[in-house]
């Protein structure tokens, strides 16, 4: 007969490890050329969506489904930026009560390739977040499932990643960007694995076995390893996906995060001047902005410092410093230090550019 100690000994061996901690890994080295020229100067993911940053929108809706699970840490893996945005990425970390760590992709090697770079930091239950997505929940994260993967009913499932279901409504198996009909939920970029390690050793596989698709190594070959060893994919369903791929779809997730938000005092700055102003809501006004026979809204953001006279905004998202006079906007995207005055109704520009 075997001791009742050791056999429960024998028996937690065969049982997946248990972390007392979460960590996010949060991959964003590209640059977003497809949202250019206004990530020319500020990588995609700290462009403001409703007064803040993609990537602290993003990091802190996965804290609020993370249930009881401490957030101890949040990796970022970006290229070249710089330490002003480094500084900036840290801060976010710690402002949610995390360490943050930053890691480097030197080249844009694929999905698999982006995740390894934070190695270091796959140590406990993770969830990683490419930080080119937001969305909205009302669920809290299964921590019971190996891995769950955030997805989302799209129309047109043949340009993205798609999971099919098992008849007990698990995800038995990813299918990329499917030519026929396959499944139309879609993998919108978040995913929770409880066994940090175990990813990690699959990615090492990858990479040391030069396992790639279309010249880049994919995060979806570790999944179908996963899978294939009995590990329990479960989907979490989100209400709202919103991407900001481009300039029309960033203006339009700003928009939506303004409805979401409306109401809440973290919309409003501080000393901002109206004088003969009127402001239809939901609207983001950022500090020290000021609004001089303008009407603003409904679904604008205004950064700070931003000037707005003689004028009419709406569904537009205009980063700070910004003056714009004389004008019906609309539809529109500014970055910052950028002077606007005359008739254009639909604009995308830059940072310090001039229109007048």
């Amino acid at each position: 007969m075997v001791p009742e100690d050791l056999a429960a000994q024998a028996n937690n061996k065969n049982q997946p490890k248990t972390y007392e901690q979460m960590k996010i890994i949060v991959p964003m080295a590209g640059r977003g050329s497809r949202l250019r020229p206004h990530t020319l100067t500020v990588p995609k993911p700290l462009i403001p969506i409703a007064g803040k940053p993609i990537v602290q929108r993003l990091v802190e809706d996965i804290v609020s489904v993370c249930g009881d699970k401490k957030v101890t840490e949040i990796a970022f893996i970006i290229g070249d930026f710089g330490a002003e945005v480094e500084a900036n990425l840290i801060k976010v970390a710690e402002d949610l009560g995390a360490k943050g760590s930053i890691y480097y992709q030197d080249k844009p090697l694929g999905t698999a390739h982006a995740i390894h770079c934070a190695a270091d930091s796959m140590d406990d239950e993770i969830v990683v977040a490419f930080a080119d997505t937001l969305f909205r929940a009302d669920f809290t994260l299964d921590t019971e499932a190996d891995s769950v993967i955030w997805v989302k009913q799209v129309d047109n499932p043949s340009a993205y990643g798609v999971v099919q279901f098992g008849d007990d409504g698990t995800i038995n198996n990813f299918v990329e960007k499917p030519e026929e009909f396959v499944s139309d939920k879609a993998i919108i970029g978040i995913y929770y694995f409880k066994d940090g390690p175990g990813l990690r050793s699959e990615l090492q596989h990858i990479l040391d076995n030069n396992i790639m698709d279309k010249g880049e190594y994919q995060l979806t070959d570790a999944l179908s390893s996963l899978l294939a060893q009995g590990k329990v994919f479960k989907p979490g369903t989100v209400n709202d996906w919103m991407d900001c791929g481009n300039k029309e779809i960033t203006v339009e997730t700003n928009s939506k995060m303004l409805g979401y938000l409306d109401g809440k005092p973290e919309l409003r700055g501080t000393n901002i001047t109206l004088d003969n102003a009127t402001i239809i809501e939901p609207c983001y006004i950022g500090s020290n902005v000021v609004l001089k026979n303008a009407t603003v809204g409904p679904h604008v953001s205004l950064g700070n410092d931003c000037v707005v006279e003689d004028a009419t905004i709406e569904g537009s998202l205009i980063q700070t410093e910004t003056t714009i006079k004389n004008i019906h906007l609309k539809d529109s995207m500014i970055g910052n230090k950028a002077h606007v005055d005359g008739k254009w109704s639909s604009l995308s520009l830059g940072d310090f550019s001039r229109m007048d």
